[in-house]
């Protein structure tokens, strides 16, 4: 069990350079992935059902005992990627499928990615758990209408359909999660620790079958959708840094609503893609969750070395804790 742990925690570590060579895997063998297609949801499900089993009443805790940082977070999640991503599509002229693609990733909630990289940047470890546990939350009904209001001038948009959507593969397995920790503990506690494996394996499968079953649209479209994701997921975590300074938050605040805003549930982005749109509109999703894992994990290294305000506390929780994803 303990070579599975620390298999675990390495493979959680090294979560952007599996996703970048299975990505590669399948863009030059793309029959070998194609096969996980139908299985996207399902995989989303399960890694939603890990996040349910690390949340903990002291998560929504924090959220009335800092209400104002949380909502800040969450306004921020909420109207700067959506913002960007429609300001994006509309400078850019980008095709129709590749603007939804990339709005629909803009209008996800938090991945759980942003908590780990969160603590290696030393910000607030329990404001990211917490922000990223009510955007989840929200999204079922914040989302679909984000992405009607913004992505229907270039595709037809069902929002009832999408709600159900992020209600069956997000909100339930997050629910199930929770549900089996409070009747399990102990038990759970011993699956938590190999979560990190079992999360990264389920998106790297995502990653996998999307760039395989547009193999060929990504060869004649993919530096604009590479170039596209880099600006939307950098200016993410610019705007989010300016929106902690301009809000007067901390410094390790302003670490995490960076890091919270800019990184993105690209799993989800994919399998509503896949489902509700095109195979072409999953793309911006798959390659955000190559790139800001990548970008993530610079920015939490630069973050390192800037000190945080003396008010800052050092009460955050090991990333361990949490499904790295």
């Amino acid at each position: 069990m303990q070579a599975l742990v620390r298999l675990s925690q390495f493979v959680g570590k090294t979560f952007a350079a599996w996703v970048l060579l299975f990505a590669v895997l399948a863009y030059f063998a793309p029959a070998q992935f194609r096969w996980i297609a139908p299985w996207i949801t399902v995989l989303l499900g399960i890694v939603m059902f890990g996040m349910g089993l690390t949340l903990s009443k002291d998560d929504f805790r924090e959220v009335f005992r800092r209400p104002v940082d949380v909502l800040i977070g969450v306004l921020g999640q909420f109207l700067i990627m959506p913002g960007l991503a429609w300001a994006l599509c509309q400078l850019l002229g980008l095709p129709p499928e590749i603007a939804v693609g990339v709005i629909l990733v803009g209008c996800c909630p938090g991945g759980t990615a942003s908590n780990v990289m969160t603590y290696l940047g030393r910000g607030d470890v329990a404001l990211s758990v917490a922000i990223t546990s009510v955007t989840t939350l929200l999204a079922p009904l914040v989302t679909p209408a984000l992405i009607w209001l913004l992505a229907s001038a270039w595709l037809d948009v069902n929002a009832g359909a999408m709600f159900w959507s992020i209600v069956q593969v997000v909100v339930l397995p997050i629910a199930l999660g929770v549900v089996a920790q409070s009747l399990l503990r102990e038990k759970v506690k011993l699956a938590v620790d190999v979560l990190p494996l079992v999360s990264v394996a389920a998106i790297v499968a995502i990653v996998g079958a999307v760039v395989a079953a547009n193999q060929a649209r990504i060869a004649e479209s993919g530096a604009l959708i590479f170039a596209v994701v880099v600006l939307h997921n950098g200016l993410g975590l610019l705007l989010g840094y300016l929106l902690g300074k301009l809000t007067g938050r901390s410094i390790a605040r302003r670490k995490t609503l960076a890091i919270e805003i800019g990184m993105q549930n690209s799993g989800l982005g994919a399998a509503l893609a896949a489902a509700h749109f095109s195979p072409l509109a999953a793309v911006p999703s798959a390659i955000f969750s190559v790139w800001h894992n990548i970008s993530g994990g610079l920015v939490a290294t630069w973050f390192q070395r800037i000190a945080n305000s003396p008010e800052d506390t050092a009460a955050d929780r090991p990333a361990g804790e949490t499904a790295a994803v």
